[in-house]
């Protein structure tokens, strides 16, 4: 939608292009009158350009029965007459409104004449133009109305450097954020809906946090999360406000959620025998929420184990699955990212060579101090061996063999207990 040039290749004195626009509309219109009064406004002492392009743009929508071929050009000239008017932001909404609904004379390509008019007049505008937002959210509703996503999805990472330069309000851009959100799931992109409602939650203070708007969003966005095959990570969104507040307003969502960021299997069994019948009647897809507790189980499986073998056994039994499909679940788990390692079929055991906690708490912390203790009392062992080598060394050979290596130019080993 974006590009580098706002330049309109445009012949003629700006009063011959006023009045070929009036003729143009005339025509279309198949009624006369516009032509004469703009052309009384030529000859009139007060000449008003703003007032002859009130009329045009007044009129504009005639363009709505402009054939195909001449809907583009037709719409190049009026956006070049009305692009400097100090005006603009006054014709802008007739011009969007009429936008909004494609050329009839196009039943085909008239949704794409239309993005493409409305892109024309987004590109000729400033960069920090705020009259960029309204033309923007003109664009995603035919974009919207007429299942166009294909045409919207390169440019949506520059939404929130476009919000940024218009200088848009907080208001403003959670409107926009959720308006792409919405577009991006009628289409069927799980990632950019989660992104973008995820941002517009983002966007909610802690007092706005407590609101119905917000709650709304949170619930939506909570069963987002769950239903996503690929998002496997929760940490960042139970960490926003309007999601901690659901533990008040929607308690069982909460409990969920709180499952998949730090539960396992058995808590997620647990859940549906509390709540029996809750996760089919909130639009939670059962299959898939199913499969990502049990790769999730097997992550934290993984991250908690003592050593860094994991036995099938202990696989299955955590997992409810036969002992034979331990490797596949092990293998999608790898292909997840959340664990690496390699499976040996002789011992029956996983050899974990990294993993990944799903949340980072206090336990965590805790795990990480007794792995550093370890790492303490290992080198501890080390160093009592080099120590031990080397007084062993001075005590068969004496200070001569020493000697060379503590004043031979710099290339002993030092170790320091």
């Amino acid at each position: 939608m974006e590009t580098p040039i706002n330049t309109l290749m445009v012949e003629g004195s700006i009063d011959d292009q006023v009045l070929e626009m009036a003729q143009y509309l005339e025509t279309r219109k198949g009624s006369q009158g516009l032509v004469a009064q703009i052309k009384s406004q030529f000859e009139g002492e007060a000449y008003d350009l703003d007032g002859c392009l009130r009329e045009i743009v007044n009129a504009s929508s005639a363009l709505s029965t402009a054939p195909e071929k001449e809907f583009i050009p037709a719409y190049n000239l009026l956006i070049h007459l009305i692009r400097s008017s100090t005006a603009l932001p006054e014709f802008l909404p007739t011009i969007l409104k009429n936008l909004s609904t494609p050329p009839s004379t196009s039943p085909i390509n008239g949704p794409a004449l239309s993005v493409h008019a409305l892109s024309t007049i987004f590109n000729v505008l400033p960069a920090n133009s705020p009259l960029r937002y309204p033309v923007f959210r003109a664009t995603l509703q035919v974009v919207t109305d007429h299942g166009m996503h294909d045409v919207l999805a390169p440019q949506l990472r520059n939404i929130e450097r476009w919000v940024g330069e218009w200088g848009s309000s907080i208001a403003e851009i959670r409107d926009l954020y959720l308006t792409v959100a919405d577009v991006a799931e009628k289409a069927g992109d799980a990632d950019q809906f989660y992104s973008f409602l995820f941002r517009t939650l983002q966007s909610f203070t802690p007092e706005e946090s407590t609101g119905e708007e917000a709650r709304t969003i949170a619930v939506r966005l909570l069963k987002a999360s769950v239903n996503m095959p690929s998002r496997l990570e929760f940490d960042d969104i139970i960490a926003l406000d309007p999601i901690q507040q659901l533990s008040n307003t929607d308690p069982e969502a909460f409990a969920l959620l709180e499952v998949f960021a730090g539960g396992d299997l058995e808590d997620y069994d647990e859940f549906n025998d509390e709540h029996d019948g809750w996760v089919d009647d909130n639009g939670i897809d059962h299959s898939v929420a199913f499969r990502k507790i049990r790769l999730l189980t097997l992550a934290s499986l993984a991250s908690t184990a003592s050593s860094r073998e994991l036995p099938y056994s202990v696989i299955a039994r955590r997992l409810h699955i036969p002992s034979e499909e331990v490797e596949l679940w092990v293998i999608d788990v790898i292909r997840a990212g959340l664990v690496e390692g390699k499976l040996s079929q002789l011992n029956q055991t996983f050899l974990i060579h990294r993993s990944t906690y799903r949340s980072f708490g206090k336990s965590e912390w805790e795990e990480v101090g007794i792995r550093l203790d370890n790492w303490k009392a290992s080198l501890r062992n080390i160093l009592e061996v080099v120590r031990g080598a080397r007084e062993q060394v001075v005590s068969q050979g004496g200070d001569g063999v020493v000697k060379p290596a503590i004043n031979g130019g710099g290339n002993s080993l030092q170790v320091e207990g």
